[in-house]
């Protein structure tokens, strides 16, 4: 089950504005990653792109979203879970991330992770991106 949104803010050092509560619903009950274009489509009525824009660039910044890459080369976010945040204090999230070509939904799978890559000399990885397309769990059956 989620968290309420205001305890999960807070756990991230975030004020429960009344955007933000109403973005971090939207992660929750999607349960896949959204585009800032998918978030401004459900909230349109309520905020404007800026408040909307600078929620998400609050939330990356405190840990709580994740950018995902698509195929298309735009940008996605998905909700940080516990594997996200390593005993390190380190903030990563380097698993798969698994796009359905019949839905479209983006899914990050947690359990599986990028396999280590043994980069040359003087080369530091960053980050990581790994995006498996296919069909998902919920248009296979």
């Amino acid at each position: 089950m989620a968290s309420k949104p205001s305890i999960k803010l807070d756990n991230f050092g975030l004020r429960a504005t009344t955007c933000r509560v109403a973005v971090l619903d939207s992660f929750q009950h999607a349960g896949y990653a959204l585009s800032q274009g998918d978030i401004e489509q459900a909230l349109s009525s309520q905020f404007d792109r800026v408040t909307i824009y600078r929620t998400l660039k609050s939330f990356l910044a405190s840990g709580l979203l994740h950018k995902v890459l698509d195929d298309q080369g735009s940008i996605k976010y998905a909700l940080c879970h516990d594997t996200c945040h390593q005993e390190t204090h380190q903030h990563q999230h380097d698993h798969v991330h698994f796009k359905c070509t019949q839905c479209g939904q983006t899914t990050c799978l947690e359990t599986v992770h990028i396999p280590t890559i043994i980069l040359p000399e003087h080369f530091v990885k960053q980050e990581s991106n790994l995006l498996i397309q296919g069909v998902c769990r919920g248009c296979n059956i």
